[in-house]
């Protein structure tokens, strides 16, 4: 993890094409973020309603990267 990245929790809403995700926040925004390279090649599956950990980065934050469910 680089130091322009910060973790954040949220739900995700909606499943969208090619492993990417419409999810809110816990602190307010919805967001888009697609999966990550380790939740893909351990095909961890990920369905709305799921809770999820999102990596943000800090100068683009209407996009994400899934990190880890539960």
């Amino acid at each position: 993890m680089s130091s322009d990245t910060n973790k954040v929790k949220g739900v995700v809403l909606e499943a969208l094409p090619n492993m990417h995700f419409r999810v809110k926040l816990d602190d307010g925004p919805e967001i888009g973020a697609h999966l990550a390279g380790k939740l893909r090649i351990h095909r961890i599956k990920v369905l709305p309603g799921d809770k999820v950990t999102v990596e943000v980065n800090d100068y683009d934050k209407t996009k994400g990267r899934i990190v880890y469910r539960g």
